[in-house]
């Protein structure tokens, strides 16, 4: 299938098949089924695309980035089935954000970096020392410096958002190193955040066509909606919730909550969490 594939994704979680008749499970609330078979993000999209042509959509970028705020995050969790595999929520110490050059005191060879901006898909690298890193940027592995990669954005260490365990520093750089410079049909991953993640965990789940989507879905995503409600949504593989994810990450914690209200109010009452 290679990786220049078809963009296909929902436009609200009302327009996706629900798992079961009424789109409610009695113990932990509404479940919807989703499964991104041919879709990209657009995480690498450079600004002079059709989307950012504009030195106006520059100006705004630029403003959002300045302010970012760390509360539009939605909060999360990722299981695969009854293990908890990745969590942000507004406790996490990883969700403060940095300048890059502030960032650069705080990285190790072998963390994973994430640059976040309002508005934005957040993009992922490897940190693999002397002020550089390796990430997947444009359908190209490239090493960059960190402060280049940026792109102005605000910055953080992600070690702790997947519970996986992760390799050594040495072969979490080695890893990233090896595939600098592969690009377009050669890749193996959709986004920023799944190339990352493969280089620190070496899991294949992280891969295209790393697993297979037939049959259940083992994956669920169960976005925090407040303290006693949590809407979750199910997948077929590991790549799919990535893609779930990001796209809540782009649209923002008070966007999310307003999509899935309107869909929660035309589905009926919840049960909590």
């Amino acid at each position: 299938m290679g990786n220049q594939a078809d963009k296909l994704s929902h436009l609200s979680y009302a327009e996706v098949p629900t798992v079961d008749p009424n789109g409610v499970d009695t113990e932990e609330g509404p479940r919807i089924g989703v499964s991104y078979i041919f879709s990209n993000d657009d995480d690498d999209v450079e600004e002079d695309g059709a989307e950012r042509s504009t030195e106006r959509a520059r100006n705004q970028n630029r403003d959002q980035e300045t302010h970012y705020d760390v509360r539009d995050e939605v909060e999360c969790a990722v299981y695969n089935r009854d293990q908890c595999v990745y969590e942000k929520s507004s406790g996490c110490s990883d969700l403060e954000a940095y300048t890059p050059e502030n960032l650069l005191n705080k990285c190790r060879a072998g963390d994973l970096v994430e640059f976040v901006a309002a508005g934005q898909y957040p993009h992922w690298a490897v940190y693999v020392g002397d002020f550089q890193v390796v990430h997947l940027h444009r359908s190209e592995v490239k090493n960059s410096f960190l402060t280049d990669a940026s792109r102005g954005r605000r910055c953080r260490v992600v070690n702790g958002l997947y519970r996986f365990k992760a390799l050594a520093g040495d072969m979490v750089v080695q890893n990233a190193m090896e595939q600098v410079g592969l690009k377009d049909r050669e890749l193996s991953w959709r986004n920023s955040e799944c190339f990352a993640a493969w280089c620190r965990f070496g899991k294949r789940e992280f891969k295209l066509g790393g697993e297979i989507r037939i049959g259940k879905q083992p994956y669920r995503l169960k976005i925090r909606l407040s303290e006693k409600h949590s809407h979750v949504l199910e997948f077929q593989s590991l790549e799919d919730v990535v893609m779930e994810k990001r796209r809540n990450d782009h649209l923002g914690r008070r966007v999310v909550l307003q999509e899935l209200a309107a869909h929660l109010h035309s589905a009926g009452p919840t049960a909590p969490e």
